[in-house]
């Protein structure tokens, strides 16, 4: 598979890696947005949120009980933080595997983009 973050998940390119166990994984994003900007992923490969079925929709409960950990170990839990995910291109979604934007660490303006 071609897919930029199925490699950063087997290590073929690397990350700064915050976060890992069985279903998910998360890294600091290349180009941050905020003070504190993590990617959350599967580690299943999910093309976008449209892809979400029955079968596999429980993995996006654990990836947000991922993110409360994460946004407490980062400091950001108390001030705030946004989760964001882009589906499709006129989403904004640039890789396609499913995966979450965690931004903090800052105020941050509504509405976005």
């Amino acid at each position: 598979m071609n897919c930029l973050f199925c490699k950063i998940i087997a290590g073929d390119i690397p990350s700064a890696k915050v976060y890992e166990d069985d279903l998910v994984y998360a890294f600091r994003d290349i180009e941050p947005q905020a003070p504190v900007h993590i990617l959350i992923i599967p580690k299943e490969h999910i093309s976008s949120a449209n892809e979400l079925t029955d079968e596999n929709a429980s993995i996006v409960g654990h990836i947000f009980a991922v993110a409360a950990k994460i946004a407490k170990d980062e400091g950001i839990a108390d001030g705030g933080y946004r989760i964001v995910n882009n589906c499709g291109d006129d989403g904004g979604q640039t890789v396609k595997h499913l995966h979450f934007h965690m931004l903090g660490g800052r105020s941050l303006a509504w509405p976005p983009g």
